[in-house]
């Protein structure tokens, strides 16, 4: 049976090599095609992961179920000449959190079906989180509840993969705050404490072996963790190695772990690069990609609204008519007054305005906006202007001046930094 690509990884990184992944966490086609072309053009592994609110067993928010997703990436990559063992399909956030408002026999029973659909769709990399709090549980959860509701889930995976399959490797743990980005403003921000991890660990071992599952612990490669980084609206919270020493202790007495680092969006080069030499080899990524990809489609506007005195895409009058009409996805991330929200909604750094992105009439308005800049063709000069990034790789011919090549490339461009501290 073929050996998991992750697990190499793994075992790569934990000999002495200075290797990651990143992890792209995005439902959105230009995404995924960036992703993808990103992997064929360096050699790696595309490491695709559906959060568990934008994939369900009821289709999540993008209207897709695990083996929708799953047919839709593995389409998209034979397309683009991705070669079929260099993609992996990872499930994020696995567990009750989409039911976190009801009592806990209802949360987990969704939560089984949940992993069960990820699982027999062959998903390859779990990452299972059942740190959430749901109806009538206590306070403060306890590590062993955790843990417990964790090996459930674990239970039920093994048993709905397929047999003949690449056998999944698990991730535990979970990193504060929640995931989606921060909701409130953020301050400084304290790692996980090694006492925590090592306790998350302890139970997690303690409950797999209890319920039959121990020989399974040898495919839990990675647990999730908080460096210190994260962001929300307005703001980043970078990383600082050295606040991190003592939790890099912790993977001394785990030779088959590595940290994952969730929330790594808009970490700079080198912080990304000293994650990776830290241990958080699985590098997450997805507002950071979006927030790149709205940069681009709000630039090509402005070059429309240039070449076109009329007939125009209106694509930001239709974000912004959407997103009002819509406001569940962003309300409870963006305080301050209307102005203050206006700006939040077009430009922060939660980019929240991704979960509008697959709305039909912003995909006609793109759409429009793309067939327009087609028909006109795009200056070099309006490249400089708007998009000066990309205006040397037009000159080049590196990237033709076309809208859907642009606003790709405008990805790439943040994937590049991840590829460069993932494979130095």
């Amino acid at each position: 049976m073929t050996e998991n690509p992750i697990a190499e990884l793994v075992e790569r990184h934990r000999s002495g090599e200075a290797v990651g992944i990143t992890s792209v966490c995005s439902a959105h086609p230009l995404v995924l095609t960036a992703a993808v072309r990103q992997g064929v053009e360096d050699g790696s592994l595309v490491l695709v992961e559906a959060t568990s609110n934008q994939v369900d067993q009821f289709g999540g928010y993008t209207g897709q179920t695990p083996a929708d997703f799953r047919d839709a990436v593995v389409a998209l990559a034979a397309e683009e000449g991705l070669p079929a063992d260099r993609l992996v399909l990872g499930g994020d956030h696995l567990g009750p959190n989409r039911w976190a408002r009801e009592d806990a026999g209802t949360a987990m029973a969704n939560a089984d079906d949940l992993v069960a659909a990820y699982a027999a769709a062959g998903y390859a990399k779990l990452h299972i989180d059942c740190s959430m709090r749901l109806v009538g549980d206590p306070e403060r959860l306890p590590d062993a509840l955790v843990a417990e509701r964790a090996a459930r889930l674990i239970r039920i995976a093994e048993d709905a993969r397929p047999a003949d399959g690449v056998p999944p490797v698990y991730v535990i743990g979970t990193e504060v705050p929640v995931p989606g980005g921060a909701h409130e403003e953020l301050g400084a921000l304290t790692p996980t404490s090694p006492e925590a991890a090592r306790e998350t660990l302890r139970a997690h071992r303690e409950a797999l072996e209890s319920t039959g599952l121990g020989g399974v612990w040898e495919r839990v490669r990675a647990l999730v963790v908080q460096p210190g980084v994260e962001f929300d609206a307005l703001k980043v919270v970078d990383y600082v190695p050295a606040a991190t020493v003592a939790l890099q202790r912790v993977l001394d007495d785990e030779p088959g772990l590595v940290f994952e680092a969730h929330s790594t969006d808009y970490q700079s080069p080198a912080a990304l690069s000293a994650l990776v030499r830290d241990h958080w080899a699985v590098l997450k990524v997805g507002p950071g990609l979006t927030f790149a990809l709205r940069e681009a489609l709000v630039a090509l506007v402005r070059i429309e609204e240039e070449l076109l005195p009329g007939g125009r895409s209106g694509l930001l009058e239709v974000v912004e008519e959407r997103m009002l009409a819509e406001p569940s996805s962003w309300r409870g991330y963006y305080e301050g007054d209307e102005r203050e929200q206006r700006i939040a909604r077009r430009f922060s750094y939660s980019d929240r305005v991704r979960y509008s992105l697959g709305d039909p009439a912003i995909i006609a308005a793109q759409e429009r906006l793309f067939a327009n800049l087609r028909a006109t063709g795009i200056p070099e000069p309006l490249v400089s202007q708007y998009l000066p990034r990309q205006y040397w790789r037009v000159r080049s011919g590196e990237v033709p001046a076309e809208p859907e090549a642009l606003a790709i490339r405008a990805v790439r461009d943040v994937l590049d930094d991840y590829a460069g501290a993932c494979r130095p």
